[in-house]
């Protein structure tokens, strides 16, 4: 494009600098070069004249008017006249430069003040090549940026966003937020019957976890880690969401469906694998998150935490996925029951903290999860509030109301009936767990 555009040039290239501020030991890769058919040999820019255009921002022309000169500005190349060096500036800093050389075709001698005015058109040119180049290496990192978005974001977000400074929509802040953590159940089991096949076994967690992030993005939220065979994902940043709590909630039970599904299936790398799934509401810090050298679009916060122990204890209650009682309370007040559903489950007090929490149960809708109806909700709610309140008779007679195929229920019933339907004399409301 340059050689065609400027008749008069030889020569041209594209030159890349690293580091910030052009100085004498910066390193210049020459990126690409071509020369006309009539010129010969490799081509070999003047480092000085780009390192002086870099460091200026503006093109530098020099001309060789003398073959004789003893010092000349910059080293003399053979059958080159002048060179011209206009610097690419992205964000602010020159990170590449177009450099052109050519051959006046006439002897020194006849070369005037002018000669620099003769070739102002063919430097117009190139500033105006250096500023398509240089449009065209914003929207690449546009787009890489997009694609690496993408992986964490979700299209709805990621549509919102166009167009805002990045750095500034990933800069953290403290914001509320609702987050949810999903692990695998199954795994340690799974990896001993494969430990002959680790890399099958590899693409089968990558899978799980595929289907773990989609019901996320899926429902607008954003992908905030991986632990292994966990995954974490929240809604409320980086812009709010009113329906934060609705769509954490069709997530989770998006995941449940699909995992029950495949437990279902007849294929033997899709039955083994089930998914517990903690979520939790509160304040946190959101954003980009991480060191100079390694940073993540993620959360932090006491509410990470919690969602990651209540993830933990729906193996203790035998349920697939639990609530804090923020998260319950706005489901009940803002999600419709043909989307989901709550039922209290117990009242315990976390291995390694002080305070106490009540947790409940996200239930499907009642056309996907016939099994309880809503009096069987409300005879959870009350055996709960029962329990709390030291009334463990009432407790157990309400909880025998429920289905026998409930596992929700097994325990608070298994402790009720350990101690004999009676409170301890130390009884504050809640059982305290004693492993995470």
């Amino acid at each position: 494009m340059l050689l065609t555009g400027i008749p008069a040039a030889d020569a041209a290239a594209v030159v890349s600098l690293e580091g910030d501020r052009p100085d004498s030991e910066t390193l210049v890769r020459l990126e690409h070069w071509d020369r006309r058919l009539s010129a010969s040999g490799e081509f070999q820019p003047s480092r000085g004249l780009i390192l002086d255009a870099c460091r200026s921002g503006r093109s530098v022309v020099h001309i060789w008017r003398h073959t004789h000169d003893v010092r000349p500005a910059y080293t003399a190349r053979q059958d080159i006249d002048w060179a011209a060096c206009t610097p690419v500036l992205l964000e602010g800093k020159p990170r590449w430069a177009l450099y052109v050389a050519g051959n006046f075709r006439r002897p020194a001698s006849e070369l005037s003040d002018s000669t620099t005015h003769d070739l102002r058109e063919d430097v117009k040119f190139l500033e105006l090549t250096a500023g398509i180049f240089a449009a065209v290496q914003r929207i690449r990192a546009l787009e890489r940026r997009e694609t690496v978005l993408s992986r964490f974001l979700s299209p709805v977000i990621l549509e919102s966003i166009a167009g805002e400074n990045p750095d500034e929509i990933l800069s953290p802040r403290e914001t509320e937020v609702t987050v949810i953590f999903s692990d695998l159940r199954g795994f340690s089991l799974e990896t001993e019957r494969w430990s002959d096949n680790l890399l099958k076994l590899l693409a089968r967690v990558g899978d799980a976890l595929g289907v773990m992030t989609r019901h996320i993005l899926d429902n607008g939220g954003v992908i905030g880690d991986f632990q292994g065979d966990a995954a974490m994902g929240f809604w409320g940043w980086p812009i709010e969401q009113d329906d934060r709590i609705a769509s954490a909630a069709k997530a989770a039970l998006g995941m449940r469906r699909e995992f029950e599904s495949r437990a279902n299936s007849t294929s033997e790398e899709h039955a083994t694998f089930r998914v517990g799934i903690g979520i939790a509401t509160g304040r946190a810090v959101a954003g980009k998150i991480g060191t100079a050298d390694h940073a993540k679009v993620s959360v932090f916060g006491p509410v990470v935490n919690l969602a990651s122990r209540l993830e933990g204890m729906t193996k203790l209650l035998h349920a697939p996925v639990l609530l804090d009682e923020a998260t319950a309370r706005l489901v009940r007040e803002t999600v419709p029951s043909e989307v989901a559903r709550v039922r209290r489950l117990a009242s315990v007090r976390p291995y390694g903290m002080d305070a106490s929490l009540v947790v409940s149960e996200l239930v499907p809708p009642y056309h996907e999860f016939p099994l309880l109806n809503e009096t069987h909700l409300r005879c959870c709610d009350e055996a709960v509030e029962a329990f709390i309140a030291g009334d463990w008779n009432t407790a157990y007679d309400l909880l025998r109301r429920m289905p026998s195929e409930d596992r929700g229920t097994d325990f608070l019933m298994v402790h009720i009936a350990q101690h004999n339907r009676t409170p301890p004399d130390d009884w504050d409301g809640a059982v305290r767990l004693a492993v995470k």
